[in-house]
């Protein structure tokens, strides 16, 4: 018997110290990996379906291994469920006496200054919540917002006592020795185990915050849980951007500095003017609806004069507060803020754009942003690797098609990197079943959207419920929410009309539920038992053509004498759909059904290798979709 049979084996540590914990083969096989990466500093990839059990299979090795290690899941409702339920467990489960901290992003943090700011405001000196949360923050031990309460992070009070990137004073901040992120930075690195979430571990090797030192050296190996989240959020961190409300924000808190002086007339100018011509610009944004390629921006009329309207402005702004960034740390952050912004919005609207970048614009709210990003991120993302010779691993339950990882690895440039793939315990064929609608159209056709409702109906009717829609685009969304609320007599949830974790949290409790989604209820979703017994899908999950930066992508595969669809857009896709489908079994006692509508699944050379990447459950017909839905 070796060291991972003494954690996971039946009568193991974790047996022995876990009510309820049932020995896993394939979580046995990830530990040791995982144990055998760390010892040698070495890269591995783990694909671990739905029940391995992957969260114990690093967290075990890690804490045993007496290693400085940071684990990056992604997002913060993992970072908690990770560090305030199941390292707590395992910590007295192993009776290891491991020092572990939680890290997230600045403004989730309690900011003393930009509240003191906020208490000099007319607006808000007397807001009750405001004068609750001053209370609050006597008594806190983190200054994490979330503790609490009341106070979602759309809301106007939220980014009033709490900081960013961008006016965070760092260690000019007269509050700097009492600051809340001050001190989780100082917990994290003295922490043997720190839980972090991606966006922060890609703004710790990209900002090298002054003041707040680093998270990554001096790690001895880094877990990247939900992994396959990466190499998107690799093309955002590696570009720039620069947002009208990053310029709007500028302006306002330069104004405030303006007034609380009194005798700085020449910057309040400034600032108005520059508001004034975000505002502009902002109209011009009103008229797009989502992404565009930049040059097709400025090709509509009076664009091209807002822009440079703008770009003078901020020019103009930039000097006048160079004059006075010695009297006191705000105006020296607003100078710095403003440099920084001068110098991004000059590379981003230059003549020429660098090789391997796209440019593009994106509206958003009241207004928009500016990007240029990168086409391939691999040569970044193994920088960000070299800034320490540990291990790293990365797991989720969807990295490969059909056991290939070649997609997952060319986009981080992971291609010496090792790779085990598990599949889940759960016994699908008992569990299970998969339903391809027959007699649909073709997706492009423009009844197909109907025509999949008709499809299903009946199978939600038999079920009584518990079904997830999953659309693929929000115009898709809006016709099924539509038609099925007049169709249905069970409730309906719809993405949009409520709150992400609000609208699960109704779904779960009503039992028989249609909740419809699209993109952000493809993953990251756990709905154990019968609430959730229908998984029905109205396409397959190919990117939206049009997005300059996936435009781009293609084109760049393309001249390298590639093929598109097979290298790209079919993995892509591929891993879309795992997890979609792997909203549908949860727990060793579920049982459900999966419908996928899309006709290309039958019609199609690669309908068969995509089906072949799904976890093996039988396929019904209509008739016993019905029955087995009835049962359900």
């Amino acid at each position: 018997m070796d060291e991972v049979d003494d954690w996971f084996g039946d009568e193991g540590v974790l047996a022995r110290g876990l009510p309820g914990f049932v020995s896993r083969g394939p979580q046995r096989e990830m530990a040791r990996a995982v144990a055998g990466v760390i010892d040698n500093a070495e890269t591995l990839i783990v694909e671990a379906g739905t029940g391995t059990g992957k969260t114990y299979a690093y967290l075990v090795p890690a804490l045993v291994a007496g290693r400085r290690v940071v684990v990056s899941t992604g997002t913060k409702n993992l970072q908690d469920q990770l560090y305030r339920r199941d390292l707590p467990r395992l910590l007295s489960a192993l009776k290891i006496p491991a020092r572990t901290a939680l890290l997230k992003g600045r403004s989730n943090y309690f900011c003393i200054q930009r509240t003191t700011r906020a208490m000099q405001t007319p607006g808000w000196r007397y807001d009750d919540r405001l004068n609750r949360l001053r209370a609050w923050a006597k008594t806190t031990d983190s200054g994490e917002l979330s503790e609490f309460g009341d106070l979602p992070e759309d809301d106007p009070l939220h980014a009033r006592v709490s900081s960013t990137a961008d006016n965070c004073l760092g260690a000019k901040c007269p509050d700097f020795a009492e600051c809340f992120v001050v001190k989780a930075r100082r917990a994290a690195l003295a922490a043997d185990l720190v839980v972090v979430n991606h966006h922060l571990l890609f703004a710790d090797f990209l900002l090298k915050d002054e003041g707040f030192g680093e998270i990554l050296p001096g790690s001895d190996a880094v877990v990247v849980d939900e992994a396959h989240q990466l190499p998107e959020l690799a093309t955002q961190f590696f570009g720039v951007r620069v947002s009208t409300r990053q310029l709007r924000d500028l302006a306002t808190d330069a104004q405030n500095e303006a007034d609380e002086w009194g005798d700085l007339p020449d910057l309040v100018s400034a600032s108005e003017a520059l508001a004034d011509a975000v505002q502009s610009l902002e109209a011009a944004f009103a008229m797009i609806n989502g992404r565009l390629k930049l040059e097709d921006f400025v090709a509509r009329p009076m664009v091209p004069k807002l822009i440079e309207t703008t770009e003078e402005r901020l020019f103009e702004f930039r000097q006048t507060v160079r004059a006075y960034e010695e009297r006191s740390p705000a105006l020296s952050g607003v100078f710095e803020r403003a440099a920084a912004a001068y110098e991004r919005w000059s590379l981003l609207t230059a003549p020429e754009v660098l090789e391997g970048r796209v440019r593009w614009i994106e509206a958003r709210g009241r207004g928009g942003s500016f990007h240029q990003t990168p086409i391939e991120v691999a040569e970044s993302f193994e920088k960000l690797r070299l800034t320490h010779a540990g291990a790293w691993i990365f797991t989720s339950a969807t990295l490969s098609a059909a056991g290939d990882f070649g997609h997952f690895q060319r986009q981080l440039g992971l291609e010496r990197a090792q790779t085990l793939a598990l599949d889940s315990p759960f016994d699908y064929a008992e569990q299970a079943r998969l339903h391809l609608p027959s007699d649909l159209p073709e997706p492009n056709a423009p009844d197909y959207t109907a025509r999949f409702i008709e499809a299903v109906v009946p199978i939600i009717e038999a079920a009584r419920g518990g079904a997830f829609v999953l659309c693929t685009s929000h115009r898709a969304l809006k016709q099924v929410a539509q038609t099925l609320r007049a169709k249905l007599t069970q409730n309906l949830y719809v993405q949009g009309e409520d709150d992400r974790a609000r609208l699960l949290e109704r779904f779960t409790k009503d039992g028989d539920g249609v909740l419809v989604g699209t993109a952000s209820f493809w993953e990251g979703v756990d709905v154990k038992g019968r609430a959730l017994r229908l998984v029905l899908i109205d396409r397959l999950p190919f990117a939206a053509p049009g997005d300059p930066v996936f435009e781009a992508r293609l084109a760049a595969i393309r001249k390298a004498g590639g093929n598109p669809f097979f290298d790209y857009q079919l993995p892509d896709a591929v891993m879309m759909l795992r997890q979609g489908a792997g909203r549908l079994i949860r727990d060793s006692g579920d049982r459900g059904l999966l419908v996928i509508g899309d006709p290309r699944l039958r019609g199609k050379p690669y309908g068969r290798k995509v089906l072949e990447a799904l976890p093996p459950m039988p396929r019904v017909n209509r008739d016993e979709a019905l029955d087995w839905a009835a049962t359900l």
